[in-house]
C-alpha cells in the first residue's frame, strides 16, 4: 500500500467522522425540539393565544331639527364573550349559568344566546351585553372561576328624551340569527347591534358605522400578556338630524294626553314632519339592562299596542273629514251647482233604509259651503246617491292619496283601503249596493285611512294639487366635525290636474267650518287663523266614536306656504267620548304660533275672550 492510499483513507475517515458529528448534533437538536422542548412549547401554547375581537364603532347620534337636542346617543358599556374551546369539557352549562346568576341575568336566556350564536370552537361568542363597569368588576374579581371568559368595550344606546318620539326614533337590539342570515354579506356579525324599528331601523346603514378589530395576545384566562396589539380602528356612524321639532313634539304629546290615538304636524310646502305622536308609547331605555327582555315582552302583550306607530300604521274610517274630498269632487265634476241647496230634514230614505243626520231636526236648506261647515250628512247622502257615481268618488280618493302608502321613511306604513264594488265582491262575497255608496259619501263604511294620509290630503289642497313625500330625515352630518354631508330635498310624488280654483274654494269652505260651523265652539285660538274639518266616526258601539280633526294655519291666500302647518289629530273610540281631537288641535295651534309649551298654552287660552270649559 503506497502513501497515496493511506492518505485517501485518512481523509475519508476524517470526512465521515465530521459528517457523523454533524448528523449526531442535528439528531440531538431535533430530539430536543420535538421531545424535550415540546413540553415547554405545549405549555406555552396552552397558556397564551391570539384573540381577535371587534372594536365597536360608536353609533351615530340622532338629533331634532335644530341639531341641539339629542334624541338618541351612546354611553360606555361592556360585553362578555366566551371562547367555546376554552370551556372545560362537561362544564359549559354550569359555567355559563353561574356567570349569568353573578350578573343578575336569566341563565336560560344567556345559555340560549350562547348556543344560537356559537359559530366555531375558537370564535368568541358574545353572551351578555350592556354591562356597567361595576358589573364587569364582579367578573374580573372571579376570573379564575370562569375559564374562556373575556370582555370588550361595547357602546350602549340610550335615549335622553325617553318616550318622546319613541315611535319615530325606534330602538336597537342584538341581531337575531334570522337577521344575520340576510345581512351577513353587508358586514354584520353575530355580535352586531341593529335598528329594530323607526329611524334606527330605516337608516341603520348610516348610523351603525364600521367596526374595527384588535388582535391581542392573552393567556388562557383571557388576560392581556403583551403589548404591541394589532388594531384596525373603527369608523363612527353618521349623525342624523330629523325634521321633528322636539319642543313641538312635547306640546303635541301633552295636548293628546293619555288617550289612545295619534297626531301629525306637517310642513305642507316640503313634506317635513314636525311632530308625529302616538299613544300609548314606550320608553326604549327600558329595554336596556337585565330587565330589558322582560319589559319588551310585557309591552308586546299590552292590548293597547304601544309599539303601533298609529299615525302611520293605524287606519280607520275618516268620517266627515272625507267631506272635504267630496266637495272637491262635486266642484271639479260640476256635479251640483254651488248656488243651489238641498233640504236637510234629518232623514234620507234610500232603498229599504232610512239614513239619519247627526242633527235629528235637520239643518234646513244647505248649499255646498254650509253643508261642509255644518257637516250635513243629508247633503252628502244625496250627492252620493244621485249626483256622483261610486267610480268618481273612488277616483278622487286615489287622486288625493288615499288607498296607497305616502312613502314616509319608516317601515310598516299602512296603505289604507279605498273600497270598490270589485273589492267587496272579492273580499266580502257580496254585491255593492247603493247604501254602500251613501256611507262612502260621508267617509264611513269600508273606507280606511291613516292620519298621515289625511295630513297629506290637506297639504295637497294647500299646494294646489302638488303632493310632497312626507319625510322624517332632514340632514346627515359628519360625526366628528358636524359638517353637513347631505340634506334631504323635498320630493314631489304626485301632481293633480284638479284646478287651482277648486282648491282655493275648498280652502275657503274649510275656513267656514271654524268661523260658522261645527268647530266654531272649540277652535278659539287667536294666535292664527285656522281652517279645517271635524269628523266623528261611528264604530258600532253606543256612545263611542272616533274623533277626527284635520286643519291648517294660517289660512289666507296671501300667506307664505313656508309659514303654514297642517295638524291632524285622531282620538280612538277606545277612549271615553270627549270630542277631543279639535280641542287638542286648538292647543297645538295656539302653542306653536305663540311659542308656548302645553301649560302656558292652556293658561293663555283660559285668559282669552272665548274661554272653554274643557280647559
Amino acid at each position: 500500500m503506497d502513501n497515496k492510499q493511506v492518505i485517501s483513507r485518512q481523509r475519508l475517515f476524517s470526512f465521515s467522522l465530521v459528517l457523523g458529528i454533524i448528523a449526531a448534533f442535528y439528531l440531538f437538536h431535533l430530539f430536543q425540539m420535538q421531545v424535550l422542548d415540546g413540553y415547554i412549547y405545549l405549555h406555552r401554547a396552552q397558556a397564551t393565544a391570539q384573540r381577535s375581537e371587534p372594536v365597536f364603532a360608536q353609533r351615530g347620534q340622532i338629533f331634532d331639527r335644530h341639531y341641539n337636542q339629542p334624541l338618541a346617543t351612546n354611553r360606555n358599556s361592556f360585553a362578555i364573550t366566551i371562547v367555546p374551546a376554552d370551556l372545560p369539557r362537561g362544564e359549559q352549562t354550569t359555567i355559563i349559568e353561574e356567570l349569568a346568576r353573578l350578573l343578575g341575568r336569566d341563565p336560560g336566556q344567556v345559555l340560549e344566546r350562547y348556543r344560537s350564536a356559537a359559530r366555531g370552537l375558537f370564535v368568541p361568542v358574545e353572551v351578555i351585553s350592556n354591562l356597567t363597569l361595576e358589573e364587569l368588576t364582579l367578573v374580573a374579581e372571579r376570573i379564575d372561576s370562569f375559564p374562556g371568559v373575556s370582555w370588550y368595550s361595547k357602546p350602549e344606546r340610550v335615549y335622553p328624551a325617553g318616550p318622546l318620539a319613541s315611535n319615530v326614533i325606534g330602538y336597537v337590539g342584538d341581531i337575531t340569527p334570522q337577521e344575520l342570515q340576510v345581512l351577513f354579506n353587508e358586514g354584520y356579525t353575530s355580535s352586531s347591534i341593529i335598528g329594530k324599528s323607526g329611524i334606527e331601523q330605516r337608516y341603520d346603514q348610516y348610523l351603525r358605522g364600521t367596526d374595527g378589530r384588535r388582535v391581542r395576545l392573552v393567556d388562557a384566562k383571557g388576560r392581556h400578556v403583551r403589548d404591541g396589539d394589532e388594531m384596525r380602528l373603527p369608523e363612527q356612524g353618521s349623525n342624523l338630524v330629523l325634521t321633528i321639532d322636539a319642543k313641538l313634539q312635547q306640546l303635541v304629546q301633552e295636548a293628546l294626553g293619555p288617550r289612545i290615538g295619534s297626531a301629525v304636524v306637517m310642513r305642507p310646502a316640503t313634506g317635513e314632519i314636525l311632530s308625529l305622536v302616538t299613544y300609548p308609547r314606550y320608553d326604549p331605555n327600558l329595554f336596556i339592562g337585565p330587565g330589558g327582555d322582560g319589559e319588551f315582552r310585557r309591552l308586546s302583550r299590552d292590548r293597547r299596542a304601544p309599539f303601533l306607530n298609529r299615525p302611520v300604521q293605524s287606519a280607520a274610517a275618516p268620517a266627515s273629514v272625507f267631506k272635504v274630498l267630496m266637495n272637491i269632487a262635486i266642484m271639479e265634476e260640476e256635479a251640483f251647482p254651488s248656488d243651489e241647496t238641498i233640504e236637510c230634514t234629518g232623514e234620507f230614505p234610500y232603498g229599504n233604509r232610512v239614513f239619519h243626520d247627526w242633527l235629528e231636526s235637520g239643518h234646513g236648506a244647505v248649499d255646498i259651503t254650509s253643508a261642509l261647515a255644518q257637516s250635513c250628512n243629508i247633503f252628502y247622502y244625496t250627492i252620493g246617491a244621485h249626483h256622483l257615481s261610486v267610480d268618481q268618488i273612488i277616483d278622487y280618493s286615489y287622486r288625493l292619496g288615499f288607498g296607497s302608502a305616502t312613502g314616509i321613511d319608516v317601515r310598516g306604513e299602512n296603505p289604507g283601503l279605498v273600497p270598490s264594488p270589485a273589492w267587496k265582491e272579492h273580499n266580502r262575497n257580496s254585491r255593492w249596493v247603493g247604501g254602500d255608496t251613501v256611507n262612502f259619501s260621508i267617509g264611513q263604511g269600508y273606507l280606511q285611512v291613516t292620519p298621515l294620509q289625511v295630513a297629506s290630503m290637506v297639504a295637497t289642497i294647500l299646494n294646489d294639487g302638488v303632493t310632497y313625500r312626507p319625510h322624517l330625515l332632514r340632514e346627515i352630518r359628519d360625526p366628528l366635525t358636524g359638517n353637513l354631508v347631505e340634506r334631504q330635498q323635498p320630493e314631489v310624488v304626485r301632481s293633480s290636474d284638479i284646478s287651482a280654483a277648486t282648491f282655493q274654494e275648498v280652502r275657503s269652505q274649510m275656513r267656514s267650518v271654524i268661523t260658522e260651523g261645527t268647530a266654531q265652539v272649540v277652535i278659539t285660538t287667536n294666535a292664527v287663523d285656522v281652517a279645517g274639518k271635524t269628523g266623528t266616526g261611528q264604530v258600532g258601539i253606543a256612545g263611542r266614536h272616533h274623533s277626527w280633526f284635520a286643519a291648517y294655519g294660517p289660512h289666507g291666500e296671501d300667506v307664505s306656504p313656508e309659514e303654514q302647518i297642517v295638524v291632524v289629530v285622531m282620538v280612538d273610540a277606545a277612549n271615553e267620548w270627549e270630542w277631543w281631537a279639535p280641542k287638542a288641535s286648538n292647543i297645538i295651534f295656539h302653542g306653536y304660533f305663540k311659542g308656548l309649551d302645553y301649560e302656558e298654552a292652556v293658561a293663555d287660552l283660559r285668559r282669552g275672550p272665548r274661554y272653554l270649559w274643557y280647559m
